[in-house]
Formats: C-alpha cells, structure tokens, sequence
C-alpha cells in the first residue's frame, strides 16, 4: 500500500490523461438534441462504462489481454484507427447528422451504444488510462492498495459524469455556429491524437521503428 500523496498523484495523473474536461466538445456533439432525461442517462452509461473499464484493467487487464494475445500497443493502434474515423466524420461536419439518425431509427438505443464507443471508450478509457492502470496497478501489493485504487477510479468516473451535466451550459454559450467551429477544431485535435495513438502502437509493435 502507498501513502496519501502517492494515490493523490495516481488520481491527477489519470484525471490529466483521461480528460474529461477537453471532450465537452465530443459531448456536446453527441448529445446535442436530446432531452435533459436522455443526456443524463447517456452521461451515467458513460461514466459508468469508464469505471467498468478501468476497473477491470486495474484487476484483470494484463492478464485478459494476455489471454486474448493483444497487447497495449495493438489496443493503441486499434483505437487510433476508430478515433480517426470519427475524426474524418467530424471534420466532414456530418458526425452529428449520422447520431441523430441512428437514434432516430433505433428509438434512441444507439446514442447508448455512442456513450460507450466512442465517447468511454476510446476517448476516455482509451490505451493510455488502461495501460497507467495496469501500471500503477503494480507499484503495490495487498487489498488495501487495490481498494483505494478501486475509489480512485470510482472518484474519475463522477468526474465523467460532471463533465456531461456541465455540457449543456457550455453548449448555451456557444451556439450552434461555435458548436459546428468547434466540432471540425476537435475534429482536426482527434485526428492528430489518433496519429500518436497509431505511431505509438507501432512503435511499441516495431521496437526497432523507434
């Protein structure tokens, strides 16, 4: 078990790489339209799903990728490859007109499916944060350090969760003309992540590319 400072360490650091604040963005996107009861549902699966994820590489994830024979870096180059995606939809300007349908054609269980990929995952419990929770995962032994870790997890998940109730305030202040500014901005920012997501698989897959 670690001391205070060192959990308190742990938590901003994964709070700085999973970011919640720079995705308001990506959500307001995704949930622009929908009603107060239908964003605050997709904000609780997402955070939900953040901690899900997490929680899961914090207790299992070296071994589940392992047995699956993926490693960190395939998982960095597969989510780059489905950011860019949305990366290329965003920048287009028509990422929300395809979320609006799907919504409108499933009765709203596909804007479910998008609080989970892509907004959980690989936006927030993306390569990064899963491969620091395995890390940190092993700087330590004994229940004690896997509950504290588990709360910390806990605790960046109700930060997900904040960052969807404080969307729409944003979006107020922002308008439709700064939402669609910002959409093709952030689509050009996801576009360049996903670069350093790929380069850094590849790097990882090809040691001697580095």
């Amino acid at each position: 078990m670690l001391d205070f400072t060192e959990y308190t360490k742990i938590f901003i650091s994964l709070f700085a790489i999973l970011d919640p604040i720079g995705i308001i963005p990506v959500i307001i996107l995704f949930t622009s339209g929908m009603t107060a009861p239908k964003r605050a549902q997709v904000g609780r699966i997402a955070s939900l799903a953040v901690c899900a994820i997490l929680l899961v590489a914090l207790l299992i994830g070296q071994p589940l990728l392992a047995f699956f024979g993926i490693s960190i870096s395939s998982f960095r180059v597969a989510g780059g490859i489905l950011l860019m995606l949305m990366a290329f939809k965003m920048l287009n300007g028509n990422l929300y007109t395809s979320v609006a349908t799907d919504n409108d054609s499933t009765g709203g269980e596909a804007s479910s499916i998008h609080a989970i990929v892509p907004l959980s995952i690989p936006l927030l419990a993306g390569p990064g944060s899963i491969s620091a929770v395995i890390l940190e995962a092993h700087k330590a032994h004994g229940i004690e350090h896997y509950l504290i870790m588990s709360v910390v997890i806990m605790l960046l998940s109700v930060t997900v969760w904040l960052t969807f109730l404080i969307a729409p305030w944003v979006a107020q202040r922002l308008g439709k003309i700064g939402i669609d500014v910002f959409t093709r901005l952030m689509g050009l920012v996801l576009a360049a992540i996903s670069v350093e997501f790929i380069a850094g698989g590849i790097r990882g897959l090809f040691p001697t590319l580095g």
